[in-house]
């Protein structure tokens, strides 16, 4: 099958916006038939080399929303007609980690994920002669597009799929962060640090849990007042770039729980430094360049504080996305508000552009 699709030739250089072959699915695998996709700072990331693994040529793209097209032999979960969102962390339900009530990881496609590839080893992407590489078993950068039955969640079909594809990352990541990675309690102190897609999100997951006081820190007064709208009741704009000080002021020694969005290894030491003393808890979302560190003072850990990261939010997408989905449609959940402008697949590299000057939050792709 032909399809239009964005392709990543290598680190620095412009996505080519070109026509591909698409093979049928095969066993446990499904044909999905995209109508959006979000862009996101994760294909910024990879373009600037960002992980060393790089691979090219590749079809990039994780935030989709889409029509089952086809289904491979053995699929059951999925029939023609379904609307999905691809998920990048799948949900086999069989594997130590999806048995587990620790994890929303799932270990069942980890060879492919890395590998850019399907759970056979081979792609199903194709171009002038050349096989293109799978991105994050998602490759929503093509309109239509393999994905394995594990890694599809089912959505009711009266959401709209320019909005439910930032399901696929900002959105369930940042309100997942709160909700099932930190597990914000109600009446809590919370900071975000970066309010980006992905910290508005946590504002307002934050929000969803009940805390009581929700501080946003960034460097850009146009995205403190987007997170007051998305439930922020205190905003931050440090003078001296270090937030770490103005919220300890105001949360008298250190917020309960501190979200980091920004992918800056700075920044995430001044968010768990922002933590409270006996119990604070610091949540890292953003993703650093491969390689990077992050310093943090022992005695700080001593004292009862956490450091962890995420993916993903903590959410198991096959079974937890769709019930966020309905509160969206419930009007429980902001969206709309996240889209800064739906553009042609043909654009894409002018709105990438744009991302790298903090310019707007999502585009979205409309195929």
């Amino acid at each position: 099958m032909k399809s239009k699709a964005a392709i990543f030739e290598g680190v620095g250089k412009p996505l080519i916006v070109d026509e591909i072959e698409v093979d049928d699915p095969k066993a446990g695998e499904v044909l999905v038939r995209l109508e959006a996709t979000g862009l996101c700072h994760t294909e910024i990331w990879y373009m600037s080399g960002g992980d060393t693994t790089t691979r090219e040529p590749m079809v990039l793209g994780h935030e989709g929303g889409g029509i089952v097209e086809k289904v491979g032999k053995g699929v059951t979960s999925l029939k023609e007609g379904d609307h999905v969102v691809p998920i990048y962390i799948c949900e086999c339900g069989k594997c130590r980690e999806c048995l587990s009530n620790d994890t929303n990881l799932c270990s069942a496609l980890d060879d492919a994920y890395f590998n850019g590839t399907m759970g056979d080893g081979t792609v199903r992407f194709h171009h002038n002669g050349r096989d293109l590489n799978h991105f994050m078993l998602t490759s929503t950068f093509s309109q239509y597009t393999v994905v394995e039955e594990i890694a599809l969640a089912k959505i009711r079909e009266d959401a709209p799929l320019d909005r439910a594809c930032l399901f696929g990352c900002a959105v369930t990541t940042g309100i997942g962060a709160a909700l099932w990675a930190a597990k914000v309690k109600p009446g809590s102190t919370c900071a975000i640090f970066g309010c980006g897609p992905i910290g508005l999100n946590a504002v307002q997951g934050c929000k969803l849990a009940g805390a009581s006081k929700i501080i946003a820190v960034d460097l850009n007064d146009e995205r403190l007042k987007k997170a007051v709208q998305f439930g922020a009741t205190d905003t931050i704009n440090p003078p001296d770039g270090n937030g770490t000080g103005p919220v300890k002021e105001m949360t008298d020694g250190g917020a309960d729980f501190v979200f980091e969005a920004t992918g800056n290894t700075k920044v995430m030491r001044q968010a768990f430094e922002a933590t409270r003393y006996g119990g604070g808890k610091c949540v890292v979302i953003g993703v650093a360049r491969t390689g990077e560190t992050v310093e943090v003072t022992p005695r700080m850990l001593i004292a009862g504080r956490t450091l962890m990261g995420t993916a993903f939010g903590g959410c198991r997408g096959r079974t937890q996305l769709p019930g966020l989905i309905d509160r969206y449609m419930e009007g429980d959940i902001f969206v709309d508000e996240l889209v800064t402008d739906t553009i042609d697949l043909k654009d894409i590299n002018e709105a990438f552009e744009k991302m790298k000057q903090d310019s707007g939050y999502r585009y979205v792709v409309k195929y």
